[in-house]
């Protein structure tokens, strides 16, 4: 695809950043959608308008928690209004991100992700999906939001880490492809092709990444894991978010990526 209008839904969150940037360097003529534009999802707020000429929408919106019900309903709504003011406007093509494992999921954040991909895909705008690990960025999120006092609580986790520019660049190949490749991949998943997966290059632990981050900060707390009995903890834990024999992987490594980030190690 040449330089085109390209719809970014959740534009300004971690990933959303770096899918703006990406295309934005490769001359495309990137459209924000997010309450910060003046653009609402749920309401359908200025949909329209931001939908107006655009040749494609990359849908990297996040849920308003991990619970199931919320995180469902903001997941069908959105989808649904973004496909329906898509396909008014024209729209030829819909790319969604989203987590690897989620068709194991019982319950929980990785089922209300499900839902989304169903949803999306239940549209009138051909669509395809990403399905992706979790991002380097989250590893000094979750520590900020574990800490307690000198202690700092990490739910048990194996994942194959990835970094979020990775996954933005591979997102806007997906949604700048050709449309023979584009009709070809789709037609290939309606036949029974696995979803495409996106991973990093090696399996990690992330209290062992967790303590790489605190090294370089000089933070003596002490890393502990817990284990819940929720669907998500219990997925985090067993390697049900650990990429397929299909999935493709990508550098940089967590080690690469931290020695080129200015301080805490959890920045986007």
């Amino acid at each position: 695809m040449q330089q085109a209008k390209i719809a970014v839904a959740g534009a300004t969150g971690r990933l959303g950043r770096h899918v703006v940037g990406v295309l934005g360097a490769a001359g495309h003529k990137v459209v924000p959608i997010s309450r910060s534009a003046g653009v609402d999802v749920i309401t359908g707020d200025g949909l329209a308008e931001a939908l107006t000429g655009a040749a494609a929408i990359i849908d990297v919106t996040a849920g308003p928690g991990s619970g199931q019900r919320a995180a469902t309903g903001f997941f069908t709504a959105a989808a649904r209004n973004l496909q329906q003011a898509g396909e008014r406007a024209g729209v030829a093509r819909y790319v969604l991100v989203s987590i690897i494992g989620i068709q194991k999921s019982t319950g929980g954040y990785g089922s209300a992700k499900l839902a989304h991909e169903q949803a999306v895909l239940a549209g009138p705008v051909p669509a395809r999906i990403l399905r992706v690990a979790q991002f380097h960025e989250l590893v000094g999120v979750l520590m900020d939001r574990g800490r307690r006092g000198e202690v700092i609580y990490l739910p048990q986790m194996r994942t194959q880490i990835i970094a979020a520019r990775t996954v933005a660049g591979a997102l806007a190949a997906m949604a700048t492809s050709s449309q023979a490749e584009f009709a070809a991949a789709r037609a290939a998943g309606s036949a029974g092709a696995p979803v495409p997966e996106l991973a990093g290059p090696r399996e990690e632990n992330l209290a062992s990444l967790a303590r790489l981050i605190a090294a370089r900060r000089g933070d003596q707390a002490r890393i502990e894991e817990v284990t819940a009995a929720d669907p998500d903890s219990q997925a985090a834990a067993d390697g049900s978010l650990l990429p397929g024999p299909h999935a493709r992987l990508a550098g940089p490594t967590f080690q690469e990526w931290l020695a080129t980030q200015p301080d805490s190690g959890s920045a986007g």
